[in-house]
């Protein structure tokens, strides 16, 4: 089965860009495992607490976090912690283009937004 890591800006897609998330991810992949980062479900929670639309952003990220397995790691910032376990992974899944650039790097395909809503692969 393919492994899927998800990063903050990803589960913050249903609401930032109105991305469902998951379906499209099963339309690119069909069948797969999601994991999420201790560092993402961290800054999620953190991010919750504040208030405006990027606290309901995050606190929507924090929910769809739950239907992924949780991953411990060394690192204690989310992007680091994605990168440090890139190889681990099939895909990484961002809408941050400074992350996308250094799990490109470290070898790892990467799902991000393309277009308005839906989501596409870019290759190392």
């Amino acid at each position: 089965m393919v492994t899927v890591a998800v990063d903050t800006s990803a589960l913050m897609l249903p609401v930032e860009a109105d991305v469902r998330l998951f379906e499209e991810l099963e339309r690119l992949l069909g069948d797969f495992e999601c994991v999420a980062p201790r560092a993402v479900r961290d800054e999620l929670a953190k991010l919750s607490d504040g208030a405006g639309e990027e606290a309901v952003a995050a606190s929507v990220g924090a929910d769809l976090a739950d239907r992924c397995r949780t991953v411990e790691h060394d690192e204690s910032y989310a992007d680091d912690a994605l990168v440090e376990l890139a190889d681990e992974f099939d895909y990484v899944v961002t809408n941050d283009g400074p992350l996308r650039g250094r799990v490109l790097d470290a070898g790892t395909p990467v799902i991000h937004i393309r277009g308005r809503n839906k989501l596409g692969i870019s290759e190392p």
